[in-house]
């Protein structure tokens, strides 16, 4: 992707609502005229006042206010004001309506793209720049497009029709208000290149800040236990004085260029007074038309400001889009359909010579090979790193295998829709997620036609269904965003009954017990012992005592199967498995 070219492809999304766009522009435009005008049509009633006051302070016959004149320059004035705020409130309101809908669309297309990436794009990048580039990098966007663009509009319009109306007042007077143009904006800019690094450390040492309060809050127990609140709070204190110390550099720094851009302007003030006054002495300019000079120089000094002001917005907004595009241009997960399946799967399952690396000459599995019939209860365990979640990333195809295949009931998994084919996995793993709702919508979830009395079976499967009834709503009760309203093992057991009420062929098991007290992993484990009947089932376990029922045990190192078997044979074998199995359990049989 060109990065000159991400404006334009935001023109993709503002196109379709180009009529309120153009409207929009229309109507600041309108404004910006309005606004231009208003100098002049002062400086007429003030011309016409000065002159009839002159006329009546001579004693001149018949000299009068001309009340006529000065009426009807009020009138115009009046609908000139009306037009402006029509006009300002009008681009405002269309604008809004362009820029939001475009926002809108925009965060569809991530929302969308977001589910069609493959799952390795979010293993290269941090949740936190995933979540940024969905909110505050749209957020961005969106406040430049609607804050920023009409008043870079209004600013190059003002500049351009004040340069137009001070030549066809005067032609030397305005080339002092033309002069201040280049004056104003570099000024502006010198100002702006000084203090913007402080801004950038001023923000760093903000994140650091946040990052040390969310940090402390966090394991706020741990530093009351070991003493550590003097430390605790000196440290905070030093990042407080840096962040102290730059931000009054960052403020007083941009605080200068107000008096600098006043004291430019106050100058030409003077100028314009005196060579005008000469002028309007001399009868070669009125005196309207002078303070309409006077005025035009503060009009035409505000605008640079501002476009000075905004490219730093601007340029934020680009970097921005940069990371949006980026995102949506990603390329989606391989679909080569070229099988359907017929039936619902038996649970076959045949890993053939599969070799698998997540980097380009760092191979994990290497030549493994398996074949698992429907029904089988497969066990996986090993050291860290052995490759137990990678077969399992395979399995349901979260990634492809470089080499060798895997099929089910003879299916190879790369031929067939992965959306038709991961309907036929459930899966329960060690961090239990559910989401914001009730228990019953939670339940379903997996099952989106489910019945409410198949939800109730479901849960008393589980055994689940009498906690569920002693909630406040029962079924009904909101789970909130983090789902803290019950305790980790009572989320596990809803993971299992929804993983039954979805009734799938094949069943993964992520280390489902490993966070849970003795008691509460027995009751889990008659849970799963339910879910697993009839169904073939994988199942990655550090507590042993978890698989001992397995018909298969794969005992993994390095990306292969170092040993296989039942629990009694590989203990009598006394290999690998003996000393896991050992480590754990040799203290309580002395």
């Amino acid at each position: 992707m060109h990065k000159e070219s991400v404006f334009l492809r935001l023109w993709t999304y503002l196109r379709n609502y180009k009529g309120s766009l153009f409207l929009a522009i229309f109507l600041k435009v309108l404004s910006s005229v309005m606004n231009v005008l208003e100098p002049v049509i002062l400086g007429l009633i003030i011309t016409e006042l000065t002159a009839n006051l002159l006329d009546m302070a001579k004693g001149v016959s018949g000299a009068q206010i001309n009340t006529a004149y000065i009426f009807g320059i009020l009138v115009i004035y009046f609908i000139r004001g009306l037009f402006y705020e029509v006009g300002t409130y009008g681009s405002n309101f269309f604008m809004t309506n362009a820029v939001q809908r475009s926002i809108r669309d925009l965060r569809d297309d991530l929302s969308e793209k977001i589910n069609k990436i493959p799952v390795s794009y979010f293993d290269k990048h941090q949740f936190g720049d995933m979540l940024g580039r969905f909110t505050s990098d749209v957020e961005v966007v969106s406040n430049a497009l609607q804050q920023s663009f009409l008043q870079i509009v209004n600013a190059f319009l003002t500049i351009v029709l004040v340069i137009v109306m001070v030549l066809y007042l005067n032609f030397s007077l305005a080339l002092i208000v033309i002069a201040c143009v280049p004056l104003t904006y570099f000024s502006a800019r010198f100002i702006l290149q000084k203090s913007q690094p402080y801004f950038k450390k001023q923000a760093d040492a903000l994140g650091d800040m946040n990052g040390f309060v969310q940090e402390n809050l966090t394991g706020f127990n741990v530093i009351k236990l070991y003493g550590r609140e003097e430390v605790s709070a000196e440290e905070f204190r030093e990042i407080t004085e840096n962040l102290r110390d730059v931000g009054f550099k960052a403020s007083f720094i941009s605080g200068v260029m107000m008096p600098v851009l006043h004291a430019i302007s106050d100058m030409a003030y003077l100028i314009i007074a005196f060579i005008g006054a000469l002028q309007v002495l001399s009868g070669t300019l009125t005196i309207g038309n002078m303070q309409a000079f006077v005025q035009y120089t503060w009009q035409i000094s505000q605008p640079v400001q501002t476009i000075t002001q905004l490219a730093g917005i601007l340029q934020s907004a680009k970097s921005s889009l940069e990371r949006i595009f980026e995102v949506l241009d990603e390329p989606n997960e391989a679909s080569e359909v070229t099988e359907t399946l017929s039936h619902d799967l038996t649970g076959q399952v045949s890993f053939r010579d599969v070799s698998f690396q997540y980097t380009a000459d760092k191979p994990l599995i290497r030549h493994f090979s398996l074949d698992v019939q429907p029904g089988e209860m497969v066990a996986i365990v090993g050291p860290t790193g052995a490759g137990k979640t990678t077969l399992i990333n395979l399995l349901m195809r979260f990634y492809d295998v470089t080499e060798g295949a895997i099929t089910i009931d003879g299916h190879d998994i790369r031929h067939l829709s992965r959306q038709e084919y991961r309907r036929q996995f459930g899966m329960v793993l060690q961090d239990a997620w559910l989401y914001e709702g009730t228990v019953k919508e939670n339940l379903r979830f997996g099952q989106l036609q489910a019945t409410d009395d198949e939800i109730v079976a479901a849960a008393k499967a589980a055994n689940v269904d009498h906690f569920i009834r002693t909630l406040p709503g029962g079924y009904n009760m909101e789970m909130n965003q983090e789902s803290s309203n019950v305790s980790l093992g009572q989320k596990q057991l809803l993971t299992i009954a929804r993983a039954l009420l979805a009734n799938p062929k094949i069943l993964i098991l992520d280390e489902a017990t490993s966070s849970v007290d003795t008691r509460l992993e027995l009751l889990i484990q008659k849970a799963m012992s339910k879910l697993m009947e009839g169904r073939t089932s994988f199942v990655i376990a550090h507590r042993l005592s978890t698989i001992q029922e397995a018909d298969k045990i794969l005992v993994l190192n390095d990306g292969q199967i170092i040993e296989q078997g039942n629990h009694e044979s590989l203990l009598a074998a006394k290999g690998f498995y003996y000393d896991l199995y050992m480590s754990q359990f040799a203290k309580t049989q002395i």
